[in-house]
């Protein structure tokens, strides 16, 4: 299944994946030289980067698709707090985030 991403009416990311099978959940975007996805959003409130090649942007979510938390430019091999009040995270390459995001905008995700 895929969702398209929206901030403020705009969507900036389309075709996000969603973490719905074993595989992706343990992998990701680790192993690869470069994204194979627009983003993937995953069930959790933590992510890591070991065994990747690329810097990332995350955007912690709570239930209601309200930013909690957002890391621009994560390197490859760092691991992130728990940020308990989030229930999803959405894993995109560097430059996909609008400039203005911040924690508290509510992000809609568009199921397609």
């Amino acid at each position: 299944m895929k969702v398209n991403v929206a901030h403020n009416g705009n969507v900036f990311v389309k075709d996000v994946q969603i973490a719905d099978n074993f595989w992706l959940k343990l992998t990701g975007y680790m192993f690869r030289p470069k994204p194979h996805v627009p983003g993937i959003l995953f069930d959790t409130n933590s992510i890591q980067t070991t065994f990747m090649s690329f810097d990332l942007d995350l955007v912690f979510l709570d239930k209601e698709s309200r930013v909690v938390k957002v890391i621009r430019n994560i390197k490859p091999w760092r691991f992130t707090k728990f940020y308990f009040k989030a229930k999803k995270t959405l894993e995109l390459p560097v430059g996909l985030l609008p400039a203005d995001l911040k924690e508290g905008d509510v992000l809609e995700v568009i199921y397609v």
